[in-house]
């Protein structure tokens, strides 16, 4: 009873998602459309779909379940996150702007060369298609256990189907698309969001002011760290942490830019940016709020929480608080996790064809149109490939929080395109291309030397902050191969 109540939930979601595909592919579903929607989006329809696409299933749950352990420190590094969205809105879109680029890392190309524009454009591509899978595996795997086990279907068919759903309602008219559907999912996951809480105040008997008292009372309400330097919970290690994660992982990031770069003027892109970024700090406490109230709910029931702290809602949403509860969130958490994996398989589509294969947006001819509408339709589906393989891998590796380990991967694959961008914008001379990508690739690795050492000799756990030091590393490895040319490229 309860598998079919759900798969009818999401039956229905998903055909909600066709009708907005049709809708706007009505008019046209060229590469134009596909990569820049034309450049024709209103940057408040985008500033929301943002928030979509930044916030996926694994905020929904991995958030929520980190409390029990870290307590709602987590906000120190979503703190960060605002000052990192200042850095994009006023530092890196003028730049984008400035070069009317159709992909970002197009200005590595022009202000160092083309080893350095791919270089770039294939970290992208490892990083997100990774990250965006990781993602979406936790999704797969909450639908498998509560719905698709009980009928015998197997993990791998799950995840099949979720991806064909995706590639079916954005393969027309990609980004044109996409910003309309993550629109209408941000919109969905945060009134699921505050729906479930509203019910878990209610069953625990809480009105407004006894569900703020008993979250400000709670042991699991510490935010700040500041006596343990050794943490990786440290107040300056997140906040500086959160702030560079989201100048790369959002503006040195294709899927994320890509919406932005749709919007006619610079000063519309800016006002997007600064007002999602600004809304991300109530929604996470939002989350961690509702990880406080389950502790506190699981303690006045006696129930046992999962070990895993990515199963805890999903577990008590779905066996202690109702078909109600259940039905909205699982309407919250595929949405969630849709708006960001929809926007990636775009985006990712976006900058292998151009960046790699060095098609153009705009065809010089209706049979060179023709032809690359072709191509491109041909790499969206091998991406879709891939990103059920690597959630398949993911499954027989598990992680306890994939959050954590996103953020981790990011540490590394991030922090080369950190130290390009960094180096390119705030130095002038210009390093030799050719040798660039060995840079690039050898700054992870010393990363991870310095972290097993760290460990090894002085006892400290190397967090977020190797973000840092790889674009650091990187950014010193730039300098060591420059050739003392002058470039001012800004």
């Amino acid at each position: 009873m309860q598998s079919s109540f759900i798969l009818i939930i999401i039956a229905a979601y998903f055909g909600v998602l066709m009708l907005i595909s049709y809708l706007t592919s009505r008019k046209g579903s060229g590469n134009d459309t596909f990569f820049r929607a034309n450049k024709s989006s209103k940057w408040y329809v985008v500033a929301v779909a943002m928030i979509g696409t930044s916030i996926s299933g694994v905020t929904f749950v991995s958030v929520t379940g980190m409390v029990r352990n870290l307590d709602m420190t987590y906000m120190q590094m979503v703190f960060g996150f605002f000052f990192g969205y200042l850095v994009i809105a006023y530092v890196l879109l003028p730049l984008y702007y400035r070069l009317n680029l159709t992909t970002i890392y197009g200005y590595l190309e022009q202000r160092f060369g083309r080893n350095s524009y791919k270089t770039g454009a294939w970290f992208f591509l490892l990083s997100k298609i990774v990250g965006a899978a990781a993602r979406l595996y936790l999704v797969a795997f909450i639908l498998q256990t509560l719905v698709f086990d009980a009928w015998g279907i197997p993990f791998v068919i799950t995840v099949i189907g979720i991806i064909l759903v995706i590639w079916l309602y954005s393969h027309k008219s990609g980004i044109k698309t996409i910003i309309w559907t993550d629109w209408l999912q941000t919109i969905l996951f945060l009134t699921a969001l505050v729906l479930i809480v509203w019910q878990v105040s209610t069953r625990l008997n809480f009105n407004i002011g006894d569900t703020i008292a008993a979250i400000g009372n709670s042991p699991h309400s510490r935010i700040f760290v500041f006596d343990d330097w050794g943490s990786t919970q440290n107040f300056f290690k997140q906040f500086f942490s959160g702030m560079f994660i989201t100048i790369v992982m959002t503006g040195l990031d294709q899927d994320q830019m890509q919406k932005n770069l749709t919007i006619r003027t610079l000063k519309d892109a800016q006002k997007n940016v600064v007002s999602y970024g600004l809304a991300f700090a109530p929604i996470n406490f939002l989350f961690l709020s509702l990880g406080v109230l389950l502790i506190i709910f699981a303690e006045q029931n006696g129930i046992v929480l999962p070990e895993i702290s990515d199963n805890i809602l999903p577990v008590i949403a779905s066996e202690y608080l109702g078909s109600g509860v259940l039905g909205i969130f699982i309407v919250g958490i595929v949405a969630a996790a849709f708006s960001s994996a929809d926007s990636a398989l775009t985006a990712l589509t976006t900058s292998f064809c151009i960046d790699i294969l060095d098609m153009k947006a705009l065809s010089k001819s209706k049979e060179q149109e023709k032809k690359d509408v072709k191509t491109r339709g041909i790499v969206h589906i091998g991406i879709s490939i891939i990103f059920v393989l690597i959630i398949l891998v993911i499954e027989a590796i598990g992680s306890d929080s994939i959050i954590t380990a996103i953020y981790k991967l990011a540490s590394y694959t991030y922090g080369p395109l950190l130290g390009l961008y960094c180096f390119g914008l705030y130095s002038k001379v210009k390093p030799r291309d050719l040798y660039v990508p060995y840079v690039a690739i050898a700054a992870p690795i010393l990363c991870f030397i310095i972290e097993i050492a760290m460990k090894q000799i002085y006892n400290y756990q190397v967090g977020y902050e190797l973000l840092l030091i790889n674009g650091l590393i990187t950014g010193i490895g730039l300098w060591i191969i420059s050739t003392g040319k002058k470039n001012f490229l800004k």
